[in-house]
C-alpha cells in the first residue's frame, strides 16, 4: 500500500471524505494546541519541555507520592482547558457530522472541546476520560471537579473522597491504569463501522488507542493521518498529511460541504 505525504492536495483527500459515508475521527493532543492546550510529545509539549512532567499522569507516582498529588491538583487547578475555546479543527468536525458524514469521534483528549464545539456528545467516545469529574481511587465515588478545586482554591492542596477518605483523582486514564472496556468496546466498534477513519493530531503511539488504525485497515477502511510529527503508521496509510489540523481540516471539509 503506498502512502502519501503533505505533498498530496488537500482536494483530492477531501474527495474521498465526500465519498465515504461513515467516517471515524480519531483525535489526539494536536487537535486542541490550536486551542492553547499543550500536546505532550511535540517539541513544545507537555513532557517535551518538562520530562518530570509525566509522573502527574502515572498511576504509580500519584498514588505512592502525595507530592506528586499536590502539584497534581495545582496542574489541574491551573489547567488551560477551562477557559479554552474550540477552533477551526473542531469546527471542522461539527460541520462533517451536519452533512451527515461523521459517525463517531473516538478522542483521547480530556478537554471537553469538542463537546463545546458542537458534537453530538453521543457521538463523541472519550476513552481516556474526562478532566470535569473526580474519581475516588478507593470507593468509586464520583463528583465535579469544579467541586474539588473549589476545595483546592479553599486550601485543601490534596483533597480526600468525602466519602470513604481514599485518593480523589481526575476521571481520566493515568499511564498503569486500565481503559474502560465498555467505552474502549464501543470505540472499537465505531472504527469497525466506518469507511474512513480521519486521524487528527494523535502520535499513534499508545494502546490499544493506536490500534484503532489495524482495526480501520482490517475492515478495508481508508486511513488518512493529520499529525504534525511523523507516526508508526505513516508508512501503511493511505495518505499523511502535515499542515496544521486547523488550516487544513476546514478546507478537507469544505470539499464535503460543497458535494453535500
Amino acid at each position: 500500500m503506498s502512502s502519501r505525504t503533505s505533498a498530496e492536495p488537500p482536494a483530492s483527500v477531501g474527495e474521498w471524505l465526500a465519498a465515504a459515508h461513515r467516517i471515524t475521527a480519531l483525535t489526539g493532543a494536536g487537535i486542541s494546541t490550536d486551542s492553547g492546550i499543550p500536546d505532550f510529545r511535540g517539541p513544545n509539549g507537555l513532557w517535551t519541555r518538562d520530562p518530570e512532567a509525566a509522573r502527574l499522569f502515572t498511576l504509580d507516582s500519584y498514588v505512592g507520592d502525595p507530592d506528586v498529588r499536590r502539584r497534581a491538583w495545582r496542574n489541574r487547578r491551573d489547567h488551560t482547558a477551562w477557559t479554552a475555546r474550540p477552533n477551526p479543527g473542531h469546527l471542522a468536525l461539527v460541520d462533517l457530522e451536519r452533512a451527515g458524514r461523521l459517525h463517531a469521534i473516538v478522542t483521547q483528549n480530556i478537554d471537553g472541546l469538542h463537546q463545546r464545539a458542537g458534537s453530538d456528545p453521543t457521538r463523541v467516545i472519550e476513552v481516556h476520560g474526562t478532566i470535569f469529574e473526580v474519581e475516588c481511587l478507593s470507593c468509586a465515588d464520583r463528583t465535579s471537579m469544579r467541586e474539588a478545586l473549589d476545595r483546592v482554591r479553599s486550601g485543601e492542596d490534596d483533597p480526600a473522597c468525602l466519602v470513604c477518605g481514599g485518593i480523589l483523582k481526575s476521571a481520566t486514564i493515568s499511564f498503569g491504569q486500565s481503559l474502560d472496556q465498555a467505552t474502549l468496546r464501543r470505540a472499537v466498534s465505531a472504527v469497525a463501522e466506518s469507511d474512513l477513519l480521519l486521524t487528527l493530531g494523535t502520535s499513534l503511539q499508545v494502546f490499544p488507542v493506536a490500534g484503532m488504525v489495524d482495526v480501520a485497515l482490517g475492515v478495508g477502511a481508508l486511513v488518512v493521518i493529520v499529525n504534525a510529527e511523523p507516526t508508526p503508521y505513516d508508512r501503511v496509510a493511505h495518505a499523511v498529511l502535515r499542515e496544521p489540523i486547523s488550516v487544513v481540516l476546514p478546507e478537507l471539509v469544505s470539499v464535503v460541504l460543497g458535494r453535500a
